[in-house]
């Protein structure tokens, strides 16, 4: 090891001795870089090299490098004032920049598996404009040509710093023959394509040869549409005379020019789309991703283009959900981005939206399909929501009642139709109470935990707030009626809720009767006769007998705990005298016992 360490910094004299040379580092700053390298190759010949030895050697030589570099912009600087004269190039200049691409080969060779190195790696010989660019891509797409990135990032150098578009298309081809499935490689491909056309179509473009490109711009739409409708002000040269028909020959000619670009952008996507949707029959965001370069660009037969991809949709997707949000979104968002919209238009889209939704609730009725349309309808109601649809379009103030009975006939549709949620369901009731209505909601939330899910925890948090709210009205406190009335309803629940899955009730429920004893007493003993029946799971991450005891310290102090702490272990070790498992439950035992001493601590 130390031979190989030695020979390595021999071969640094020539560089150490340039840089002395030139006054860019002092013999003192030699000796400690000397002997900060010797501790970095040291490292790397180690029989086990972290990853982390390359990347600091790697960093500090990037630094070092930099140094080098400022010093030597201050002594070129400092020569040419002096005696006019150019500082050459010499060994230092590239010695840095080498030894940081042969740590690079060393780190990748030892972790050939680190896609983000070679990355590291890539980039670092791009911004160096380093030759051995070309070599490091075709060894990383011979370890990984699974990754798709890789190929997009080779075909991306080729096409940008080389302009070799040819080889730019064969990466990507040979990318999508080894990675067919991979939705990125397809877009990107398309793009590429694109992108070379238009830069095709713009070159002809400065040569006087063509106008314009393939880009959509809604600058040149207002224009053309402003030039339209102001046609009287714009006086043709000669009306009827030669000129004007050689003009109208060469702008007949300019046109078939661009429609020939237009059509072969046309072919591509076609062409290209169908290769994909072979490869990924089953992959929806791939076309919503042709959808938007389609919109992105001016294609002939862009609108035959959109309806066939649309088509070709809904019959391979029309069971999917989110096919359907998505269809229903997309109503919307052709107004989303265009300024002084009016209120009409917004409105007659938000009604195309609501009718894709009910057409969606007709072929897949499902609870997820019910609770994206509710969601939809929430962000049209409620603007202050951060992901409103409220919050870019006119003040739904006019048409808010329309939309908040859409709502409710939604929910309605979704209970007949047996595709409440536990969550749906909480919404809908969470909504009533959001319009002020406590009273249908105290009605419907006892409706729907008596009836339709009756082993819904979060909706039982829900009622018994909903029933300590409307208990209030009047007072403040809460009567003994009131409290007999929750504590009932409470009981009720937790008797046929394992404890388990009922934390967020337990936790309320000893919150609520915390300063009533003797409803807190029975509490306690709804729990005993629980744990009794082997109620407390050993695997939950919560512990009935440890929040009760918790409570009974805040409220009673230490005594009191410990009397409760002793009725709860001897109920535990009852449990293990009659055959609960053994060994898990003891371990339960002990932790209890650990944790309630450590909290009296």
């Amino acid at each position: 090891m130390a031979d190989v360490v030695q020979y390595r910094l021999e071969r640094m004299v020539d560089e150490l001795d340039d840089l002395e040379r030139r006054g860019l580092f002092t013999r003192r700053e030699i000796a400690e870089i000397v002997k900060k390298r010797r501790n970095f190759e040291y490292r790397l010949k180690r029989p086990s090299p972290l990853k982390q030895d390359y990347l600091a050697y790697i960093e500090y030589e990037k630094q070092l490098d930099s140094l080098r570099r400022l010093r030597k912009k201050s002594v070129a600087r400092q020569m040419k004032e002096k005696d006019n004269k150019k500082l050459r190039k010499s060994v230092s200049d590239f010695a840095g920049v080498s030894r940081i691409l042969e740590i690079y080969r060393l780190a990748v060779m030892r972790y050939k598996g680190d896609i983000d190195l070679w990355f590291r790696y890539l980039e670092f010989c791009r911004e160096r404009g380093h030759g051995r660019m070309k070599q490091v891509l075709a060894q990383v797409i011979r370890f990984h040509p699974k990754v798709p990135g890789l190929w997009i990032y080779a075909a991306a150098w080729e096409f940008d710093h080389n302009l070799n578009v040819a080889a730019a298309r064969a990466l990507m081809q040979s990318g999508l023959r080894a990675c067919p499935n991979s939705e990125d490689l397809w877009v990107e491909y398309l793009r590429m394509e694109l992108t070379y056309l238009n830069k095709l179509k713009a070159r002809k473009a400065a040569l006087g040869e063509d106008k314009g490109t393939l880009t959509r711009d809604n600058g040149d739409a207002i224009e053309k549409q402003w030039r339209d409708e102001n046609k009287d002000l714009f006086m043709p040269l000669s009306e009827g005379g030669e000129n004007a028909d050689g003009s109208s020959a060469q702008e007949e000619e300019s046109e078939k020019k661009e429609d020939a670009f237009r059509e072969q952008g046309s072919i591509i996507l076609e062409t290209i789309y169908s290769g994909a949707v072979k490869a990924l029959p089953s992959n929806m965001s791939l076309r919503k991703r042709f959808l938007e370069i389609l919109d992105a660009t001016d294609l002939a037969h862009s609108d035959e283009l959109k309806e066939e991809i649309m088509n070709s949709m809904t019959r391979d997707f029309s069971k999917d959900t989110d096919y359907w949000d998505w269809l229903a979104r997309l109503q919307i968002n052709d107004i989303r981005n265009s300024k002084d919209i009016s209120k009409e238009v917004v409105f007659r889209q938000l009604n195309k939206a609501v009718e894709v939704y009910e057409e969606a609730l007709k072929v897949v009725a499902s609870a997820r399909m019910f609770s994206l349309y509710t969601k939809f309808l929430m962000d049209v109601i409620v603007p202050e929501r951060e992901d409103s649809i409220d919050s870019w379009f006119p003040s739904t103030s006019d048409h808010a009642a329309e939309y908040i009975s859409n709502l409710l006939k939604v929910y309605e549709k979704a209970e007949s139709m047996e595709c409440l949620t536990e969550d749906l369901a909480y919404q809908y009731i969470s909504f009533y109470l959001q319009l002020g209505k406590l009273g249908e909601a105290r009605k419907l939330a006892e409706k729907l935990c008596n009836e339709k899910l009756p082993g819904a925890v979060k909706l039982w948090v829900l009622r018994v707030s909903i029933e300590i709210k409307w208990a209030r009205r009047k007072s403040a406190s809460l009567s003994k009626e009131d409290l007999l009335s929750v504590y009932e309803l409470l009981r009720n629940v937790l008797t046929k809720v394992a404890i388990s899955e009922a934390e967020s009730l337990w936790l309320m429920a000893i919150k609520l009767f915390s300063n009533h004893k003797d409803y807190f007493d029975k509490l306690v003993q709804i729990s005993l006769i629980l744990l009794a029946k082997g109620g407390d799971d050993s695997e939950s991450k919560f512990s009935l007998s440890s929040a009760i005891v918790n409570w009974v310290v805040q409220r009673d102090g230490i005594l009191r705990a410990r009397d409760m702490y002793k009725r709860l272990v001897h109920q535990k070790r009852r449990m293990l005298s009659i055959g609960v498992p053994g060994r898990r439950s003891k371990t339960r035992v002990d932790c209890l016992l650990h944790m309630i001493y450590d909290g009296f601590l």
